[in-house]
């Protein structure tokens, strides 16, 4: 953010010149936002949706669904401790919905807890809640923290007051940074690419800022500080799309932990279901609740804070939990015991090297082990618990850069900063690496100058699992991974293939390869030397030549694009089916006039002479 925004209740934002339409058009709004919504904990009546703008903008079904997702848990151990204080806090929610494009609902939740012996019951609880198709948390938590506090001030006034100014902003560009106005300010954000953006990764990232896939802003550092040696474990669980149940104590810590968890998958897309904060009241708990004992838990990523779910969900393989029960939910952990005069940097990777081989270390993992996921119902500490056998090693290199400051939340806040860089480039580096093997199935090709632009490109190269597995077993799996990976690193590349990952992500980047070699060509085409090229065509390459002239030139005028540039490409088909058509003899010449359809096509100008080389062609002509 540029500056602390300011926003006026009445008349608009502070900064002149810059009011937003007071009624915006829903189509606009929709664009980043589905809702807003402003939702109260009555201790009689529960969860009760006091405001929802627009109106009638949700059913009452996700209504339900938003208003019980909106607050923390019942048994979460994150409470207000003060006989008089206020604690607010900013997590996010994702449910299902058939009504959306991707299908999926995400919200984005300032939540106020005020405890007061002079209120009734000693307290109040409130959230204000955005809902989006998106998962733009770079733009929705700055503006939770401009909306959440305005609408405890002016209510309902909020709503319309920021809806006015989202209603304003210009269209959603994925993979692009965006400056967007509100208030007086602007909130700067780079939003993911698209699934489908065929520009592969650029490593090393031009900066640290440009996102290369989901929740590029999540804290990992933070999220993960207690158990960074099994971070890679945790990679592999991701990549090959393990259900993964995620413990911390309070919605903050959990939510931020599993879009951690997805972030860590750039490039890749992740197609396995995430549920940022998952609640006992969800539509989905029932059917999770009931299944059988032994039965294989869905491909699923679970953010939890209630203990119930140790024992409801006993079937899912992979148990993780992170973050600390401390009141400062801004941080998943607390600083380092240092007194300030004693400050100094740190290497998180020694000490966790010296700790992890320490007596009592081995003796708590021994306990944990054998007691299971359930110790944390004794007492929460920041474990995995998981029978995965990895292939990936933890990058000792990588943990010794990291620094740890521990001497003040601003410090230690920006000592975080540095390491989630210096972890996200290390990640973004091995997955990319672990995806090169696949580049020559999803790779455009250009035609050569030798070659016709005017022909079909060449299809992709066919992908079987079987034959890739036997290829890159042979080949090895790069120096990179070489040096990263045990010897068991090809069943990595199975379990990815039979994952949920997998194939959506490969149908994707190869759709979006297709497209990308379909604009290739027809840009060759734009600049193709149409004499150059039938000066060295035999004759019956000229009349093929002018069959798919004529077949891409009736394309382009079917597809009724009325843009410039297909105003310009249409041109140029033209005038190359002109051309071939003059060196065609006049027979032929005739026999293509008799189709009023092409004929239209080549209205002409006079006769041009004929190519040296081809002073009388006789062949066959294909007819439409």
């Amino acid at each position: 953010m540029n500056r602390a925004p300011s926003l006026s209740p009445r008349g608009g934002p502070t900064s002149p010149g810059s009011a937003p339409n007071p009624n915006p058009r829903p189509g606009a709004l929709r664009r980043w936002v589905l809702a807003f919504c402003i939702i109260r904990f009555d201790l009689e009546q529960g969860q009760v949706v006091e405001e929802c703008y627009p109106p009638d903008s949700l059913t009452p079904d996700h209504q339900l669904v938003v208003a019980f997702s909106s607050f923390p848990d019942s048994m979460s151990r994150h409470h207000p401790r003060h006989r008089s204080s206020i604690h607010d806090s900013i997590f996010s929610f994702r449910f299902p919905s058939a009504d959306i494009r991707d299908g999926f609902v995400y919200g984005y939740v300032f939540n106020r807890q005020r405890q007061d012996e002079r209120l009734p019951r000693g307290g109040e609880q409130k959230s204000v809640v955005i809902l989006s198709h998106s998962p733009y948390t770079s733009v929705f938590r700055p503006l939770l923290q401009i909306l959440g506090p305005l609408c405890f001030d002016i209510g309902r006034t909020a709503l319309e007051l920021v809806a006015s100014h989202v209603a304003a902003w210009p269209s959603p560009a994925p993979g692009r940074a965006l400056d967007l106005p509100i208030g007086g300010a602007a909130l700067r954000a780079h939003l993911p690419p698209a699934p489908d953006d065929p520009a592969p990764a650029q490593f090393p990232p031009p900066n640290a800022s440009v996102a290369f896939g989901l929740f590029h802003e999540a804290d990992l550092f933070a999220s993960f500080r207690g158990i960074l040696l099994h971070l890679w474990t945790l990679w592999e669980l991701m990549v090959v799309g393990e259900p993964l149940l995620v413990i911390a104590p309070t919605p903050t810590q959990c939510s931020e932990a599993v879009a951690a968890l997805v972030s860590l998958l750039a490039p890749l897309l992740c197609s396995v279901d995430f549920r940022p904060y998952f609640t006992i009241h969800d539509p989905d708990f029932a059917r999770l609740n009931s299944l059988p004992e032994g039965y294989r838990f869905p491909p699923m990523v679970l953010g939890v804070t209630n203990l119930f779910f140790l024992k409801a969900l006993r079937n899912i393989p992979h148990v993780i939990s992170v973050g600390s029960p401390s009141l400062n939910a801004t941080r998943a952990l607390p600083a380092s015991p240092r007194s300030p005069s004693t400050a100094q940097i740190s290497r998180p990777g020694r000490q966790l090297l010296f700790d992890r081989l320490s007596p009592s270390s081995l003796l708590n993992a021994v306990k944990m082990r054998r007691e299971g996921p359930l110790t944390l119902m004794t007492k929460h500490t920041e474990a995995i618990w998981s029978s995965y056998n990895p292939t990936t090693k933890p990058d000792t290199a990588i943990l010794n850069r990291l620094v740890d400051a521990g001497v003040s939340q601003r410090i230690d806040e920006s000592m975080s900063v540095v390491n989630n860089e210096i972890l996200r480039r290390h990640f973004l580096e091995l997955t990319t690496n672990f995806l090169a093997p696949f580049g020559p199935y999803m790779r455009a090709t250009t035609p050569s100058e030798t070659n016709s632009p005017f022909g079909s490109p060449p299809a992709l190269p066919p992908f079987k699992a079987d034959e890739f597995l036997s290829s890159l077993a042979a080949r090895g799996p790069g120096k990179f991974l070489s040096k990263r990976t045990r010897s068991n690193w090809l069943d990595l590349y199975r379990r990815f293939l039979e994952g949920k990952n997998f194939m959506p992500w490969f149908q994707k980047k190869r759709a979006a390869a297709e497209q990308e070699q379909q604009r290739l060509w027809r840009q060759a085409r734009m600049s193709a030397d149409i004499q150059k090229l039938i000066s060295n065509m035999s004759e019956l390459e000229i009349v093929d030549s002018f069959n798919a002239i004529e077949q891409h030139l009736l394309a382009e005028i079917q597809s009724a694009n009325d843009s410039i540039e297909s105003s310009a490409t249409s041109s140029k088909l033209k005038a190359d089916l002109q051309a071939v058509f003059k060196v065609l003899p006049k027979d032929l010449q005739e026999l293509l006039l008799a189709n009023p359809i092409r004929a239209g096509l080549l209205r002409s100008s006079p006769e041009s002479p004929k190519l040296p080389g081809h002073p009388s062609i006789q062949c066959m002509v294909h007819h439409s």
